[in-house]
């Protein structure tokens, strides 16, 4: 994965976007990631592979997961192991 700083990003974005076109480009801002940019059929392929965990979630038909932690009950504490 190629990296760019948003200055660089900013005085040449012809070469960001020839970057993305070989793979999904980090823009850093200040040192730290702050994007990503990536030509749109790879966005495509990410978007199709299927809700994620939180959109699941989020919609009331998730209600057919069930999900039912165990209870301690009356089991006795015990002290993690190191």
């Amino acid at each position: 994965m190629q990296r760019m700083t948003s200055r660089d990003f900013n005085q040449d974005i012809g070469r960001a976007k020839r970057a993305a076109d070989r793979g999904p480009v980090v823009i850093t801002d200040r040192g730290k990631p702050a994007y990503v940019l990536m030509c749109h059929e790879a966005y495509r392929r990410l978007a199709k592979r299927g809700p994620t965990i939180r959109t699941m979630l989020a919609h009331p038909e998730s209600e057919e997961i069930r999900f039912e932690p165990p209870r301690l009950g009356d089991a006795p504490l015990r002290p993690a192991r190191a």
